[in-house]
């Protein structure tokens, strides 16, 4: 594209302004998106976000199939070009086009579309990548499901068609597919296409999800906090075509996809800690209290206080992983990383540090007390050689909840502390 011959932007489009995102800023992503620059012109109704790095071979096509598809359909919009500091002259491309150009210093994906949503000025922002893959003449159902009140509207590339190498196979058939079933699983909703770069929604809704991570998870964020927030979340068809860019992508599959991931795990401490915690601690509690009192034969195999120190093993992780699940939704809870969902507005504020302290003691008081009662035993025998099978059913279990206690007791604390109250 000859871009010194470029047809002159839409007059519906705002002219082209250099705004400048303060670095902090663009990495809190979301602690209050930044107020825009100051124009006497009306707000336009719709943003298209474009982060860019190094993209002069293909952002004059992203900017034209933008600018053209919205001045069809009579939609007052700006398009915003997220530069990530390119070298390439990507900048003046954009500027020469009609776009707004908006210098994100702070590097990554997350970073440049946070800088740009932050300096957006409509009611509506659809982002999308300026790669060319994305077909920006078709962003109309995105911009009529957001005049119809949802908030967050996805593309989804495999109901739209994926043409031949735009996608890497392993990506198609494992990895995104993958992603998105744990994703649907973990946050309850049912998007079919958790990755998909294209996608629209509001910027009150952005507020709202506080969005925060700088890398490529940030589109991962956006939709779990948007489910966790129980936001109106619909799906659009949308194509993916091989990018025009003539170089390798920003993507590296095997990093991202773990970053995708880990975020997602660590946004359910739920299922990654709670649940899998408290099953392991009422197997090792039902196995314990089973074996306590005597030896058990099952098929023909005796179960003793071998297998009884199993399941005091069990006990205490299944007691960390509980404890830990408790912990992360405190502190994600204090510092607004995650809604207040229900269940956790009813059951953490029982979770008090003076009730902590007073549970730990007991358990610590009858630990102590069962570990006192072996030394009894083997203070009566004279310290001389004891019945191992009698005495360690004392022992375990003593041990085990004395150390409970003590977990417990610091955890207590720890929950004491994360909930004080900061200016």
């Amino acid at each position: 594209m000859d871009h010194a011959t470029s047809p002159p932007a839409s007059p519906r489009l705002h002219s082209a302004v250099q705004v400048h995102v303060n670095p902090n800023a663009a990495a809190a992503i979301g602690r209050g998106l930044a107020a825009a620059a100051p124009s006497v012109e009306a707000p336009p109704e719709v943003s298209v976000v474009m982060p860019c790095l190094n993209e002069a071979r293909t952002l004059p096509a992203c900017i034209e199939k933008a600018r053209n598809c919205l001045a069809r359909h009579g939609v007052a919009a700006e398009i915003i070009v997220a530069d990530n500091g390119s070298t390439d002259g990507s900048q003046e491309i954009a500027r020469s086009l009609g776009a707004r150009v908006v210098d994100v210093p702070v590097r990554g994906y997350g970073a440049a579309l946070a800088g740009g949503i932050a300096a957006a000025r409509g009611r509506y922002v659809i982002m999308g990548d300026a790669d060319d893959s994305y077909d920006f003449t078709s962003l109309m159902p995105f911009i009529e499901k957001l005049r119809e009140g949802y908030d967050l509207v996805m593309g989804n590339r495999f109901a739209g068609g994926i043409q031949p190498g735009a996608m890497p196979k392993l990506n198609r058939y494992l990895g995104n597919p993958v992603l998105s079933a744990i994703g649907r699983f973990l946050f309850k909703t049912s998007c079919g296409d958790f990755h998909c770069g294209l996608r629209g929604f509001s910027r009150a809704a952005a507020e709202r999800m506080d969005l925060r991570t700088t890398g490529m998870e940030f589109a991962s964020e956006m939709l779990v906090k948007a489910s966790l927030l129980n936001m109106r979340i619909t799906e659009v068809p949308t194509t993916l075509a091989p990018d025009g860019r003539g170089r390798p992508p920003h993507l590296r599959r095997w990093r991202d996809g773990w970053r995708h991931l880990r975020f997602m795990l660590l946004y359910s401490p739920r299922h990654l800690f709670f649940y899998p915690g408290l099953a392991l601690l009422a197997v090792g509690l039902a196995l314990g209290a089973w074996l306590a009192p005597a030896p058990r034969t099952v098929a023909g195999v005796t179960l003793d206080v071998h297998t009884l120190l199993v399941a005091a093993a069990a006990v205490m992780v299944g007691f960390q992983a509980v404890a830990f699940a408790v912990l992360t939704q405190t502190f994600a809870r204090s510092e607004g990383l995650v809604p207040r969902s229900a269940p956790a507005a009813r059951l953490l504020p029982l979770v008090t540090l003076e009730r902590g302290l007073l549970v730990s003691l007991g358990v610590l008081l009858i630990g102590l007390t069962m570990v006192a009662t072996a030394v009894w035993q083997w203070w009566s025998a004279d310290f001389g050689p004891l019945d191992y099978q009698r005495t360690m059913r004392w022992v375990i279990p003593g041990v085990t909840l004395t150390a409970l206690g003590f977990q417990a007791l610091l955890s207590s604390l720890f929950v004491g502390i994360l909930t004080i109250r900061r200016r």
